[in-house]
Formats: C-alpha cells, structure tokens, sequence
C-alpha cells in the first residue's frame, strides 16, 4: 500500500494520529496472514520545520535538502507508530530498477522482511535523486512494487476520496485508465508531488499486472481494512485477469530505460505481435543509438509507433552490420554468432496502449 503526503502531513507536519491509525490497520491484516508492504510518501514535508520553511520549496536542491532532514523523522514517527512490531526501510532511485539484479535484490530483502514479521517501508530516495533517476513519484513506485512482489491488491491512500466525475460523484469501479482520464486535472496538494494523473498511470501498471489497486481517502475510518474486506470504498480498479506479466517481461516494461530503437519493417512487426515471433536481423530497417548487449532497446515501426520493447542479443555496431540480412549472414558478417535473434521472444514485451503511457524512456 502507498500512503501519499497529504495524508501524513496535512498541513506540512506530521501527523502521528493518521500514522498510528495507519500502522494499526497493518498490523492487523499482518496478523490475519497478509503479507503487506508499505509505500512512504512525506519525507520532504518532514524536514520542512528543520529548516524553517513553512512551503513546499521548488528547487530541486532544497526538496533534496528537506527531505535527507526530514527521513530520519519521518522514520522515527513511523517505528513510533507500529508499537510492537520491526520496521524496515528500504530506500530506491530508478537506476536501482534499471539494473536487473539490483532490482532482484531489492525483491529478495522485501520478501525477506515479511517472511521475519518486519514491515518493508519503502521511498524514492529523495536526497540524492535527481531528474535522470528519480521515480516521479511514489505511486509509480508502489505499483512497481506491488508488480515484482506478484501482489493481489495495491490501496493508494490519499486525501481524495477516490477518482470523481465532472459532477463530483464517485467513480465506483475502472477497468481501462483511458476510460476515464479524461475526468482527472492535474493538481496535487500542497504537501505532494504527485496528483490524480500519477494514480492512474499506477493503475494502468496494475491492470496490465493482473492485480487490483484501491484508490481511496486516508481521512476515512479504518480504510485499509475495509478496502481489504472488499468494501465498496473509493475507486476501485479491475483487471479482466488475463495472465499476468513474466517477471522478466515486467521489468523490462516498468524498470528499465531504454537504451535505443530498432525500426522494423511491416513483415516483421506483424509476425512480431501476431506470432510471437523473435525478432530477425532481416526484419530490422533501422538503428537508433547507443547500446550494448543486453540492453533494452525500443521497437518501433516504421511510422514512429513504439509497440514493443526488449533485450537485445547483438550491440548498436553489430545491428548496423547485420539488419536486413538472413541469419545464415550472420558469423560471415560479424566474425562470431550470438544468436539467431536480436531480440529473442523471451525477451521481447509487446505493449498494449495502456501499458505504453506508463514507460520509463
């Protein structure tokens, strides 16, 4: 679950009230066998009073200033807050998630963490992120979350009572984001980073992972324990339970940065998605940037739409030697074979529409 700002700091300050409320309702469904983990917002409204601001400040430097005073407060109000059970913090730049075997580790310990009754406390680490590696946002780091530890249902607490119509009434369920984006503004509280558009691009990460995500207000009574009962509560967000992704497949969807682009030809885009086929050096038309092997890399047609990712077998050079060629060209033309793909079927994400809007570039 992910708590947002406004709920923790209304007002700029930390409210230990919300917080108890909050680590109560844990640790409860913990007892009753759940396994939870828990996303932080409000490191930054935290060390606000430390530094005698009284506002959100804009520069990127001061949000970092505020927020390396402001973890360790917001850390001690949370093991204030869970009485009798251990605390963990586990703290993530993007370019955590865009090596693959840190990404593991980091799913390693939060699983670890549960199985010893610890409660996995996770942030964007806010003071040395900066626009190349940060998350955006603690939303998308919760539904990224949630992804790699193959959880049922993701709440996003926030003051909003869930997502509301032109007339103010609640929308009860979702089952495509695009649906209803068309309803969200862009704005974000005074303690906060994010905002409605940020929850639904986190909801499009849990529809696309086969799981259910809850948005809904943290001023309500007991709210993590009703949304878990089922409770009609907030908005509720529905998968049409399809498989979910592969783990593999997942983080090269959501953690990943995508090193370059391979333009394909219609042929090979048609076998690509209709097939499930691997892509061919014959299929490749053209090669855009840098990359080694191992890379993820886009895969564009040849009007510009990006409709896939994946790893590639061969670096930037090797492509640009071998596209277009059969793969018996291969050796005569690189001096050595790899593989028969550049981009194996294992490897390769094909991305519906909704999934496409929530990428790291």
């Amino acid at each position: 679950m992910k708590v947002g700002s406004s709920v923790i700091a209304p007002g700029l300050a930390v409210s230990e009230d919300r917080l108890a409320s909050i680590a109560r309702q844990i640790s409860m469904l913990i007892e009753a066998g759940h396994r939870v983990t828990l996303v932080t917002s409000g490191a930054i409204a935290a060390g606000l009073a430390g530094l005698s601001l009284d506002a959100m400040p804009e520069a990127i430097i001061e949000r970092q200033t505020a927020a390396a005073v402001g973890q360790t407060k917001l850390m001690n109000a949370w093991a204030h807050a869970f009485t009798s059970r251990t605390i963990a913090q586990v703290l993530l730049t993007e370019d955590d998630l865009d090596h693959r075997e840190r990404f593991l580790n980091a799913r390693r310990t939060i699983e670890s963490l549960q199985h010893h009754g610890v409660v996995p406390i996770l942030n964007e680490n806010d003071s040395v992120s900066f626009e190349e590696i940060r998350l955006g946002d603690n939303d998308r780091l919760s539904a990224i979350a949630a992804a790699s530890l193959g959880a049922d249902l993701l709440i996003v607490l926030s003051v909003a009572p869930g997502l509301l119509d032109e007339e103010g009434r609640l929308i009860g369920e979702v089952r495509q984001t695009e649906d209803v984006r068309e309803h969200v503004r862009d704005d974000t509280s005074a303690s906060g980073t994010g905002g409605m558009h940020t929850k639904l691009d986190a909801a499009s990460i849990a529809l696309a992972h086969s799981f259910e995500m809850v948005i809904a207000s943290g001023e309500e009574p007991d709210v993590v324990t009703r949304v878990v009962s089922g409770e009609a509560v907030g908005t509720r967000f529905i998968p049409d339970r399809r498989q979910p992704l592969a783990a593999r497949k997942s983080w090269i969807g959501l953690a990943a940065k995508t090193r370059g682009r391979l333009v394909v030809d219609e042929g090979a885009r048609a076998a690509l998605v209709d097939q499930g086929a691997s892509l061919l050096p014959k299929g490749i038309a053209q090669v855009k940037g840098e990359f080694v092997r191992g890379s993820v890399v886009e895969i564009a047609s040849q009007d510009g739409e990006v409709f896939a990712r994946g790893i590639v077998s061969y670096a930037t050079a090797d492509v640009l030697a071998i596209k277009g060629q059969q793969t018996s060209g291969i050796a005569v033309s690189l001096g050595y074979h790899y593989a028969d793909e550049v981009v194996h079927r294992d490897d390769l994400l094909i991305l519906t529409p909704q999934l496409a809007r929530t990428l790291r570039r």
